[in-house]
């Protein structure tokens, strides 16, 4: 259990670089996740297939997948969009829905009832991240797009959980990007015509910050939460990334000096969300320590 949450964790952290990279590369947000997953899928396909850690599955888990895949592709879609359309910080904020939206589609997926501690838990996630940041009536297309960010994002931890029992780290996170990848070849045409590119070559620096969005913050931090999952609930692991938008705001501050936004409400909001997370943290190790017993 200690060893997946420091895994967790981890991941959590470079998940907090993809704010400050979706901003850094020029790419429109269809182009970006677009070669993000065509990298990182390649990459595991070297890493695992060569390797024999990809196991034979059915075709009916491989359409599962790769549907998973999908959704995970149109959660990083309209989270860089939201970042295009507002900035960095709007599109972490509204991340940070996340755990709400767990506390709901978890148990109705999973066919349990409704925990009202976690659906607690999750809104006072919320409330710390909104005094981190006020929001601004100029960035209400981006925080539309954010909101259904963090719906999606919700959403594939939970499947992934239960596909997890069944297919290896490995083969799932290698066949997910992968559909991806695939399902949003089909549809990235019309993507473009609604949302022109500049350029749809990637410069040479953009090439860089792909490279290391795609190997550091996808696939390591994809395997990381994957292993997390097999320990730990999907409500803990999403509430757990909410911890991403206060690494990424922090690393926004860094980069682009926003440091006069760092003011007393982002330490009482920092301190809202760190609560939350260490009260189910708690609440894990309680239930775990009472099922032992």
């Amino acid at each position: 259990m200690r060893a997946a949450f420091i895994k967790l964790h981890l991941a959590v952290f470079l998940a907090g670089f993809t704010g400050i990279l979706g901003k850094l590369i020029t790419l429109n947000e269809g182009l970006l996740v677009w070669y993000r997953l065509l990298i990182s899928a390649v990459t595991l396909w070297l890493l695992f297939g060569l390797n024999n850690k990809i196991q034979k599955v059915s075709l009916k888990q491989i359409l599962q997948i790769t549907g998973v895949g999908f959704i995970a592709a149109l959660h990083w879609v309209t989270f860089y969009g939201s970042i295009k359309y507002a900035n960095v910080s709007v599109a972490l904020v509204c991340f940070s829905a996340i755990g709400f939206f767990t506390a709901i589609i978890e148990p109705l997926l999973n066919r349990r009832r409704i925990i009202l501690q976690e659906i607690l838990l999750g809104l006072l996630v919320i409330a710390g991240i909104y005094i981190i940041f006020h929001f601004d009536p100029r960035f209400k297309t981006g925080i539309i797009i954010g909101m259904i960010s963090a719906f999606l994002a919700a959403i594939f931890p939970v499947i992934n959980r239960q596909l997890l029992k069944t297919v290896s780290v490995e083969t799932l996170t290698t066949y997910e990007l992968s559909g991806g990848f695939l399902t949003l070849s089909l549809i990235l045409p019309l993507w473009l015509q609604y949302s022109p590119p500049t350029h749809i070559i990637p410069t040479l620096p953009d090439l860089g910050w792909l490279l290391f969005l795609s190997w550091i913050c996808t696939v390591w931090a994809f395997q990381l939460s994957a292993h997390a999952l097999k320990k730990i609930s999907a409500f803990t692991v999403n509430l757990s990334f909410n911890l991403e938008p206060v690494y990424g705001i922090l690393l926004a501050f860094i980069v682009y000096q926003e440091n006069k936004m760092l003011g007393w409400n982002f330490y009482v909001g920092l301190f809202i969300i760190i609560l939350a997370v260490c009260i189910q943290m708690l609440r894990v190790y309680r239930n775990r320590a009472k099922a032992v017993a």
